[in-house]
């Protein structure tokens, strides 16, 4: 029997989940392919939609979640238009139903279709900054004033297979229009409560601490703004469709999901320590001492990967990093239209899986663990900005964070960095067909801004490969006082399974089996 028409069988007579599986248990196959035309001078329309992602992300309010779903969105529209100029890629909304004959397929007609998909993506996702998006398209020679005529030009092409998209995700679970509980958007509509009281991070008070397996939101001051109160950011998170289920029909999507999201968690996440524990004790001693031992180069790790607010966040950090990539392999539109979608979607279904754990254990962070455990004890660690280490009350043990943004407004078990790092390592080892990255980045004296005058003397961090590159996401964390050593370890476990799954379902659309 043909491997289509196995396909063909499986989805005939499988169960929801078994189908789910099969469809994310395909053979790794190149994806790489040759394009019509030649390439532009300059980089090419992917790469320029998602650095206009990567400059409304810089500005927006959305948080780590929300931004990882909208690259996938992004990335998957102009993936969608792009597969209509292509010999045998499918579509995730319309399959091979926009298809355009082999006369069509030019690079000028892809770019165009591409940049019309990018445009109505990005207008939906962050409007305010809709003049950015106009004067992106008025660069490139398109008219953002005028309305697709027909409907099989590109721009029409491109428009279409974009709503078609945004129509589904107007409905995954995210809660983008607010319409799941009449809320502010993507506003949680789950009923999470916290098990703790919120913590004022300039004073501890230990009675707010009513389970100290619990996450506890932060009373902390913002850069600009008045003080607030951390909820948990993405509490719904979970609930938000994975590439993989998006093309069962709907009624199995959500038994897929939930078989898909309970076999990771419970194959690579085995839970956190619990408090009692010698192991609850021992992981908060190794933050102290981390802590009380940084060095310039820690500190540079720590601050160089902490993508907080206001910056491209962790997702899109490894997406400015497959920039790169494509920059240093010279890839053509065809490819990063693929290798896009693969990376854009691993980076949103990482976040999905890593807030099904996080909202699954809903678990303390080290800032609450450290002080409650330490508390009416003299422990070595940072002591603050140019402080240095110091000795201190356990109680006022802090990240190597700024007061502003002390802790991400979520659980900690799993590391998110982690999640998406090792989801964006396994992309792209089977994308190049290789483990190599040899990119590095050098930070100059001064250039830190957690404290004064660091580094010293510049700092090289280097990645020999994908893999090492991840890692040291992984460890950056600890560092920074954010997460404990399993909720690194955990994460990476996490994002390289995700991102092998999701690498399975992208690659059925690219090579036209989805």
């Amino acid at each position: 029997m043909s491997t289509d028409n196995r396909r063909r069988r499986l989805r005939s007579t499988l169960t929801p989940v078994a189908l789910a599986a099969a469809l994310t248990a395909s053979v790794f196959t190149p994806v790489a392919g040759a394009e019509s035309g030649a390439v532009p001078a300059g980089d090419n329309v992917i790469i320029q939609w998602d650095q206009a992602l990567m400059e409304a992300v810089k500005v927006g309010k959305l948080g780590p979640p929300h931004v990882a779903r909208a690259i996938g969105v992004l990335h998957t529209c102009t993936y969608d238009a792009w597969a209509a100029y292509d010999g045998k890629a499918t579509g995730t909304r319309y399959g091979s139903q926009l298809r355009r004959p082999v006369a069509e397929r030019t690079l000028a007609n892809k770019s165009k279709a591409i940049s019309y998909a990018g445009y109505l993506a990005l207008k939906d996702l962050y409007p305010a900054s809709k003049p950015a998006f106009d004067q992106l398209m008025v660069k490139l020679g398109y008219d953002p004033t005028t309305v697709p005529g027909g409907v099989t030009s590109p721009a029409a092409i491109g428009t279409k297979a974009c709503q078609a998209v945004l129509d589904f995700r107007h409905h995954d679970g995210a809660n983008q229009l607010g319409n799941l509980n009449g809320g502010a958007p993507y506003s949680d509509y789950t009923g999470w409560v916290p098990r703790n009281d919120p913590m004022d991070i300039f004073a501890f008070d230990p009675a707010t601490v009513r389970d100290p397996n619990g996450y506890q939101p932060l009373i902390h001051p913002t850069k600009n703004g008045p003080t607030i109160t951390d909820g948990f950011v993405g509490a719904q998170w979970g609930k938000i469709k994975l590439l993989s289920v998006q093309g069962l029909p709907q009624a199995w999507q959500d038994s897929a999901q939930k078989g898909i999201l309970e076999a990771l968690r419970r194959s690579t996440t085995p839970g956190p320590v619990p408090y009692g524990s010698p192991e609850y004790v021992q992981q908060a001693q190794d933050l102290v001492d981390i802590s009380a031992n940084l060095t310039e180069e820690h500190k540079a790790i720590a601050e160089y990967w902490a993508d907080g607010a206001g910056t491209v966040t962790p997702a899109g950090h490894w997406m400015v990093l497959t920039q790169d990539v494509s920059r240093r392999d010279g890839n053509t539109l065809d490819e990063d239209a693929k290798l896009f979608f693969a990376m854009g979607n691993a980076q949103a279904d990482a976040a999905v899986a890593c807030w099904y754990v996080k909202r699954h254990y809903d678990y303390v962070r080290p800032i609450t663990a450290v002080r409650y455990l330490f508390q009416d004890q003299e422990i070595a660690a940072w002591g603050g900005p140019d402080q240095g280490t110091v000795t201190i009350d356990g109680s006022q043990w802090r990240p190597y964070q700024e007061d502003t943004f002390p802790t991400p407004p979520f659980s900690e078990y799993v590391s998110g960095h982690s999640t998406f790092s090792f989801a964006a390592a396994e992309v792209f080892r089977r994308f190049t067909g290789s483990d190599q990255f040899g990119m590095s980045t050098t930070i100059q004296p001064g250039q830190l801004t957690f404290e004064h005058n660091l580094p010293s003397s510049p700092i090289t961090l280097s990645w020999p490969t994908f893999s090492e590159a991840a890692a040291q996401v992984g460890i950056s964390r600890r560092y920074g006082g954010i997460h404990f050593l399993d909720g690194d370890l955990h994460g990476r476990a996490l994002g390289s399974s995700i991102g092998q799954v999701t690498w399975n379902t992208a690659n059925l659309y690219i090579n036209g089996h989805a």
